[in-house]
């Protein structure tokens, strides 16, 4: 109904914006992947989607259409709600959602907060295929068999820090210095945790 908003943005928080248009204000809930794609100007547009329920319209923007179209694909799944989705794409980028849809990777799913193994194992089933027919997984494919990245976080592991946050830094290291060895991304990885 609502394909995108664009105009002066008044809010932002991690969870949800406010975006005046042409003196309407509307109230965007936003994943963590889009408030880190905002731009710093004012003047900013969204993809959107609009749910329609008894009680309530909401919005939920992404900056990407892509993550929109991830965000719908993952509202077919029976048990994930629009709630869960974009715990999803707050929690992982939506690469690697697709990348552990179209390879199966359970335990990447379930460890998401909310979603069970059953829920889990759904959404790969109902998913996989269209995953699959629609993105290039060369494209897709990440680092995850990148053998400086697992010896790094088995390294951080050992330290003390939490994998799952640790995976996030390390990911972001390797994005700006693919060619970076284990030591650069232990250091540099220690600064941001």
């Amino acid at each position: 109904m609502i394909a995108h908003i664009q105009g002066k943005l008044v809010e932002k928080t991690p969870t949800d914006v406010v975006i005046d248009c042409n003196g309407v204000g509307y109230h965007i809930n936003i994943s963590l992947h889009t408030y880190s794609l905002l731009p710093n100007t004012d003047f900013v547009k969204l993809f959107t989607h609009l749910i329609i329920k008894e009680d309530a319209h909401t919005l939920y923007g992404f900056m990407e259409k892509s993550e929109r179209e991830i965000f719908k694909m993952l509202l077919l799944v029976s048990g994930i709600g629009a709630g869960i989705a974009r715990t999803m794409l707050s929690s992982l980028e939506p690469k690697q959602i697709i990348q552990a849809l179209a390879s199966g990777d359970v335990a990447t799913i379930q460890s998401i907060k909310g979603i069970g193994s059953k829920t889990a194992q759904r959404a790969i089933l109902d998913l996989k295929d269209k995953v699959l027919k629609i993105y290039d997984l060369d494209e897709v494919s990440i680092s995850q068999h990148n053998t400086n990245r697992d010896e790094a976080l088995s390294a951080l592991e050992v330290l003390g820090f939490v994998r799952k946050a640790s995976e996030k830094i390390v990911d972001k290291v390797i994005n700006e210095n693919p060619n970076a060895t284990v030591e650069a991304i232990i250091k540099q990885a220690l600064k941001n945790l």
